[in-house]
């Protein structure tokens, strides 16, 4: 136990006689992980929001202007008895007509000019929760399209695959930047480490000639490197959370974007857990590298 006492008051000794260059490494360190935190927060509010689309994805069936009210009532039962149709409603012309004239007033006279309503009428289908994957939902639609009745088949496939390919590009984006910037934290806190080392090769020196292990003598700089690793990152984390809350309540008092504050979030405490354990493994990597070029130094 006294051993261990020793490693960590020899990594608080180092942190502490070295203030400048480990507020530095902090600083710089956390620097570099809020760029990352910042593509993170991205792809995890893009990836809800592609949840949240699926979840309320909603699929148009439109029928056929000559379709009889009975095949319509067939239709609807067939529709009823698929395993993947969680919900669903029916449309008619008029009713279509009455939405379209409440959502669109100021262009609701294109269609006096027709004559008779030119809208047809639809099943509005709210696919089963086990079944509102994209891939799922293209198969169903390609299913009802073939049947006989049905003109077309919608649903917003655009907006769904249109974010799926930003979230592909924000993980790419995310991955190469989380990379270089993860190799430049490795940098700056093993820089740090190799300060300490050589302000303290004397004494290291000495514990080599007294018999110490190459273990003993390197874990009070594992630990230094490690805890540089967790307090950048937990500053980093500070500084994402109080711009998160900043984004927030900037859309938030903007009249057009109200009510999206409550979509987006921040990240969850495992991913919180997570980020700060990235830092601290960063840091012990920066440590390592310092400390095997300082023994190839060394000879």
């Amino acid at each position: 136990m006294r051993w261990l006492v020793y490693l960590f008051r020899e990594a608080w000794t180092n942190l502490r006689t070295n203030r400048t260059t480990t507020m530095v490494a902090i600083v710089t360190t956390a620097f570099t992980l809020t760029c990352v935190g910042i593509f993170v927060l991205s792809y995890v509010n893009l990836r809800h929001a592609a949840n949240w689309l699926q979840e309320d994805i909603k699929v148009i069936v439109y029928l056929d202007d000559r379709l009889p009210p009975e095949a319509i009532q067939e239709l609807e039962d067939t529709l009823k008895a698929d395993r993947m149709v969680g919900g669903l409603f029916y449309i008619s012309k008029d009713q279509a007509l009455g939405e379209f004239r409440a959502q669109f007033p100021s262009d609701s006279h294109l269609l006096e000019g027709l004559g008779e309503n030119p809208l047809p009428a639809s099943f509005v289908v709210t696919p089963a929760p086990n079944y509102r994957s994209l891939d799922s939902v293209n198969r169903w639609a390609e299913r009802v399209t073939i049947m006989p009745g049905v003109a077309k088949v919608d649903y917003n496939q655009e907006w769904i695959d249109a974010l799926a390919g930003l979230i592909r590009y924000i993980e790419l984006a995310a991955i190469s930047v989380g990379v270089i910037l993860s190799m430049a934290a490795i940098t700056i806190i093993g820089n740090t480490i190799r300060l300490a080392l050589f302000a303290r090769r004397e004494e290291i020196e000495i514990l080599r000639l007294i018999g110490a292990t190459r273990a003993f003598i390197r874990i009070p700089y594992v630990i230094e490197g490690a805890v540089l690793g967790v307090c950048g990152s937990t500053l980093s984390l500070g500084i994402l959370k109080l711009g998160f809350e900043l984004f927030r309540r900037q859309i938030g008092s903007v009249g057009r974007f109200s009510g999206i504050e409550s979509l987006v979030t921040f990240l969850p405490i495992s991913g919180c857990a997570a980020f700060v354990g990235v830092g601290m493994v960063l840091g012990i990597a920066g440590s390592m590298v310092s400390l095997r070029r300082f023994g190839e130094a060394r000879g």
